[in-house]
């Protein structure tokens, strides 16, 4: 069995931001990342499907500490594969990790101050156990198992292939093949542009619009800081501006959406003519922002629309039949592979099961601490990004507020943090862990994460600006973190962790 201080669970984005953090700021800290994959990189490994890329800019998505170089602002999923791999190497952090290594269960003793961690070795099927004073999980935010695939009126008649793009084979040959991808998401608006390049035709099919906007892959300015300053420096200048730009965008959202919604449909309206039906096939029911907006680089999916290559059909199905998909007005949409983007299955903190001095915890019962901590649950933290900005901005904020909170624990000689309700927070009235987003796969899951309050630290922003206060600049010691030792052997607990 082996002892560290610090078990991250993950090897994507957020467990390798993670890994760097922590050396660089708690350097005297020992740490593992266990990883259930036989390879690093999250989601950037796990997607394979055609056209695979970030729906948000490297700028914003890359590590605050690593500047993004390439010329696409815009990357594929190799290139930020790529990056991360190369995150990995430079700081030695590739050492760290433990591959194959799925981590099911941990469990919390408060005499002893640790965690107990139950992995399984998948190509050993070896059980293996750890344990650690610290616990930060970094496995995301969906089951790595299966994407989310609702049951569709007699598709076992279907004769040709169904797919989700979540488990795409390698050898899928689409070529000159009638295809139907079934959402409106942002992997089928990757998907249905890179699939139009070599397939006969390829249609859309949606239950309702998303809201879409066009914008170039590479940053004209961001290239050209790049040849005059160095490479830190320039990244820093167009990271401050595109989070800048972004909250001035998102918060107009919310302040004129109307205004906003009618700029959009505008521009969709241009790419494709006064002729084409954007009413119908473009303009969502709710307003720009209370769902994810969908990104289209240089415009690839209205090109694809315009060249016939591509169409958009806007109805619910009725049945699958065995040439294709027969939608509720009777539309008969014929293929030879059909995709079912459909999203995601959301879970809790890597499908893992935790366990307190006994007791199975159910976070649904908790309060989230600041979005990334739980009330009454030790030496915990977990990493969540944003729904409405790019994820690493808050793996950068919450990787800080960990490190200070174990670089607490040392000042105060002290093993444990618990946020714990203060007598004035007793009666908060609950609202859900994510407020004001109505998307799907978020609403799905929303029964099962914890609780935000009306004040706080209870509270989950989903704003950068106003993180940048409460998870960088607020004191650890807040009077809602406690720092306590074990009521036996306190010293003992302190300099073994110390050893």
């Amino acid at each position: 069995m082996e002892h560290f201080d610090v078990l991250i669970i993950g090897a994507g984005i957020s467990g390798i931001g993670a890994g760097y953090h922590l050396q660089t700021k708690c350097p005297d800290r020992t740490y593992a990342i266990l990883e259930g994959r036989d390879d690093l990189g999250g989601t950037w490994d796990l997607f394979r499907y055609p056209g695979i890329r970030s729906d948000s800019d490297m700028h914003t998505l890359g590590y605050e500490f690593k500047p993004w170089k390439a010329d696409k602002a815009i990357a594929d999923g190799p290139a930020i594969l790529e990056y991360l791999r190369e995150t990995a190497e430079e700081n030695s952090i590739a050492r760290h990790i433990r591959f194959k290594q799925l981590a099911s269960l941990a469990e919390w003793s408060s005499d002893d101050a640790r965690w107990i961690v139950h992995a399984r070795r998948s190509d050993t099927d070896e059980d293996l156990t750890y344990t650690c004073n610290f616990l930060f999980m970094c496995s995301g935010y969906y089951s790595y198992k299966g994407g989310h695939s609702p049951d569709f009126p007699n598709s076992s008649t279907f004769g040709g292939q169904i797919i989700h793009p979540q488990e795409w084979p390698e050898d899928l040959d689409y070529a000159v093949k009638r295809v139907v991808v079934i959402g409106s998401g942002a992997t089928a608006m990757t998907l249905v542009p890179a699939m139009a390049e070599t397939a006969e035709h390829i249609t859309m099919l949606q239950r309702s619009p998303t809201y879409v906007v066009s914008m170039p892959d590479h940053d004209v300015i961001a290239n050209a800081l790049r040849k005059v300053l160095p490479d830190k420096l320039a990244y820093n200048i167009t990271r401050w501006k595109n989070v800048t730009l972004g909250n001035l965008f998102y918060g107009r959202t919310r302040t004129h959406p109307e205004g906003v919604k009618a700029k959009l449909l505008d521009r969709v309206r241009k790419e494709l003519g006064d002729d084409y039906d954007v009413e119908k096939h473009f303009t969502p029911s709710y307003n720009p922002w209370d769902q994810r907006l969908c990104l289209v680089p240089n415009s690839d999916l209205f090109k694809a629309i315009r060249s016939g290559a591509a169409s958009v059909v806007t109805d619910e199905i009725d049945t699958f039949t065995e040439t294709g998909i027969r939608t509720l007005d009777g539309t008969e949409l014929e293929a030879d592979i059909i995709v079912t983007a459909t999203g995601l299955e959301l879970v809790t903190l890597g499908e893992m099961e935790f366990v307190v001095d006994g007791d199975q915890v159910d976070f649904s019962k908790t309060w989230t601490y600041k979005g990334f901590a739980y009330s009454d649950i030790p030496n915990l933290a977990s990493c969540f990004g944003y729904v409405n900005a790019s994820w690493t901005l808050r793996v950068d904020l919450i990787c800080k507020c960990v490190c200070g909170l174990l670089n607490k624990m040392d000042e105060t000689s002290t093993v444990q943090c618990t946020p714990r309700l203060r007598p004035s927070d007793a009666n908060m009235a609950p609202r859900p862990y994510i407020d004001d987003f109505s998307a799907g796969y978020i609403q799905r899951v929303l029964p099962l994460l914890p609780m935000q309050g009306d004040r706080a630290p209870w509270v989950n922003t989903q704003s950068y600006a106003k993180d940048k206060t409460l998870l960088g600049k607020n004191p650890v010691d807040d009077g809602v973190m406690t720092f306590t030792n074990p009521v036996a052997a306190p010293t003992d607990l302190v300099s073994a962790r110390s050893t």
